[in-house]
């Protein structure tokens, strides 16, 4: 998002120059360095202080002069938004994306209301952005979070020397396009005009405000669409959720997104940068995408390109898992069955009957000692089950517990009978390693617990009611 207002040369084969000029000898580090501090005027982008700083100070410093008409406001308001619309809705989605086709009527409409933003030519504001998504947080990314809060929102254009990976761009269609090189070779002339001269002009002839379409209509709306625009480059790259992936710093900011007509949910963006739209719901503040759904009714644009439902969510989900995965990581899961013991029925019966209390649920033995007097059903239920296996009592024979009691048996874990059936053989096949975790925890993560029967026990079952008298009678 350059706003330096270059001038044009065409080349000697009838093309348009490349700015700014990268076939220069780049010097070392510490070289630049020494220059820098001798000659630190010249490291700054003058042009861009005078429209990014300067003017909008004088049109502040104006404002305590004149005042604000209610008809001058409505048409800031309304030029805001149309200077707005130029730059999402034609420089970043139609030229850096070319997420849609539009008409020349189109194209020339918000040729014009970008240059009214005062943020450089088509061709110079769409080739750093194709930079910055090919770069992103990088060191070629032209406005890098990483280095720093203020140089990603307005410090990377006011300091020179953020041109790397620009010449590996290509930008073959913009100069292919009339509009394009038309606004490039005339950028000044246009961005004059229809950032200052045209709302001046407008606000005077229509209602005699000359001086306050100059400012309010003028200088501090431009002011408004730049800090705005900028702020896609730094809030929206530190403040936010990432809904589709963590790896890189975009995020989506809902109160970004309702100030910049939808550029705010960046997090969806960079994932599915060719997607003419910006959220993937249609109750979000997107309204570039809605505009140019407008236009395509209108059929003066076409051809809008959009991921599908399935990617989109696919991707959701994904990140969603991982967000998940983190989290899980950081609770304590009990010891993994590949890390228990194989033991005999023999020696678990011995262990019982040696006073240590221990009981057999799904093949897995459990020491409840610490819990046998914290029991909410009593010590006396529990205890009928130490030193046997009490898997159907556990699963509704005599009570059909929680999912939370069978999170709480997995830190009681102590061993495996031999025999088990399937809880031994996936103790056998689970093989610990740093990179994946075992198949019996995943599933424990998942709410699928070895102790549990997914269709409880009936406790009319001859076996189990013989089982809940005895309990009885030692009431």
């Amino acid at each position: 998002m350059v706003l330096t207002l270059e001038a044009s040369t065409p080349k000697a084969d009838g093309g348009l120059r490349n700015q700014p000029d990268l076939n220069r000898r780049r010097m070392p580090n510490e070289t630049r360095a020494r220059m820098n501090r001798c000659h630190w005027y010249r490291t700054i982008q003058w042009t861009n202080v005078v429209f990014d700083v300067l003017v909008p100070l004088c049109g502040l410093i104006s404002a305590f002069w004149v005042r604000l008409q209610w008809r001058t406001l409505v048409f800031s308001v309304v030029y805001y938004l149309a200077s707005m619309l130029g730059i999402t809705a034609g420089y970043h989605r139609l030229w850096s994306h070319t997420s849609y086709r539009a008409e020349w009527p189109v194209q020339l409409f918000l040729a014009f209301t970008g240059a009214a933003a005062i943020q450089g030519p088509i061709r110079t504001w769409a080739r750093v952005h194709r930079v910055h998504h090919r770069y992103t947080d990088s060191d070629k990314d032209p406005h890098s979070i990483n280095k720093g809060f203020f140089f990603a929102h307005m410090g990377w254009l006011i300091l020179k020397g953020n041109d790397e990976g620009l010449e590996n761009i290509d930008i073959s269609d913009l100069d292919a396009n009339p509009i394009v090189a038309w606004q490039f070779r005339n950028f000044a002339t246009i961005a004059i005009f229809s950032a200052f001269l045209f709302p001046m002009l407008f606000a005077g002839l229509s209602w005699g405000d000359y001086c306050g379409g100059l400012i309010y209509a003028g200088a501090l709306r431009g002011f408004v669409v730049q800090q705005l625009t900028f702020c896609v480059n730094s809030i929206a790259h530190y403040v936010g959720e990432q809904p589709f992936d963590d790896r890189l710093s975009p995020r989506n900011n809902t109160l970004l997104a309702a100030f910049t007509l939808g550029e705010g949910y960046h997090n969806f963006h960079h994932e599915f940068p060719a997607d003419y739209r910006h959220s993937h719901e249609w109750r979000l503040f997107d309204t570039t995408a809605w505009i140019i759904r407008f236009w395509k009714y209108l059929e003066i644009a076409s051809d809008l390109k959009q991921f599908r439902a399935n990617e989109v969510e696919k991707s959701r989900l994904q990140q969603c898992q991982k967000t998940l995965e983190k989290r899980q990581s950081q609770i304590d899961w009990g010891r993994p069955l590949a890390l228990l013991p194989i033991v005999e029925w023999d020696e678990y019966i011995e262990e019982a009957k040696n006073g240590r209390c221990i009981m057999v649920i799904a093949g897995i033995v459990h020491d409840v000692t610490t819990f046998v007097t914290k029991h909410p059903g009593g010590k006396r239920i529990i205890s009928t089950g130490i030193g046997k296996d009490a898997t159907a009592m556990f699963n509704g024979g005599v009570y059909c517990h929680s999912n939370a009691a069978h999170n709480m048996l997995v830190r009681m874990r102590v061993g495996v009978i031999r025999g088990g059936g399937e809880v031994e053989n996936l103790k056998r096949q689970a093989q610990p390693r740093e990179d994946a975790l075992p198949a019996d925890e995943l599933a424990l993560r998942a709410g699928r617990h070895m102790t549990k029967v997914v269709t409880p026990i009936s406790r009319r079952e001859g076996r189990i009611t013989t089982m809940d008298s005895k309990i009885d009678n030692m009431k």
